[in-house]
């Protein structure tokens, strides 16, 4: 198609039973291994065609990066990006690129982190609790998806922390971790 691929910074994250948990942008990685992963993904991506944004997923190892899975649309890993950590999230991203809307370079602005807001038991009709004090934390945005029921261990909502580009991944992370911990599903 011509149009040029680009990299948003790199965005870790973890797993529990198969299910995202928390992600962080940016990523801890080597010049060398992002130069290696994004070689892999541009390939990939160009191979399929198409515009739009593509989740490309790479396992870190000590002697470099393994292709892991491609999302060909917005990830629930790159919800991280509605903390405001890139110049546009991967929603307005997405959009732009199947409009054919300009997208000039994707800056990194902030730290950020996301943590899912998990379900603990079974309802038909689930209600939040703790949500005003997520909205009361500094740096703190929640999104709840609105999901008719709950079961264990289902996702129904994200908490979003950032902070400067200074501060370490590792405290944003732990901020998002903790306020996602304040929420509770009832039934």
């Amino acid at each position: 198609n011509g149009l040029p691929t680009l990299f948003c910074a790199p965005i870790g994250h973890r797993q529990e039973r198969g299910d995202y948990q928390e992600s962080w942008q940016p990523a801890r990685i080597s010049d060398k291994d992002l130069f290696e992963a994004q070689d892999m993904a541009e390939k990939v991506t160009e191979a399929l065609g198409g515009a739009g944004l593509f989740g490309v997923e790479f396992f870190l190892a000590d002697d470099g990066v393994y292709f892991s899975e491609l999302s060909p649309r917005p990830h629930d890993t790159g919800m991280v990006t509605l903390a405001g950590t890139q110049n546009f999230n991967e929603f307005e991203l997405h959009l732009r690129a199947i409009l054919s809307l300009p997208i000039v370079e994707i800056t990194l602005e902030k730290k950020g982190a996301s943590a899912v807001i998990l379900a603990a038991e079974n309802s038909n009709h689930p209600t939040y609790a703790g949500i005003d004090t997520v909205a009361a934390l500094p740096k703190t945005d929640f999104r709840i998806f609105g999901k008719p029921t709950s079961r264990p261990y289902r996702r129904m909502g994200v908490v979003l922390t950032s902070d400067t580009l200074d501060t370490s991944i590792e405290e944003v992370v732990e901020r998002a971790k903790t306020a996602a911990q304040l929420v509770t599903i009832n039934s």
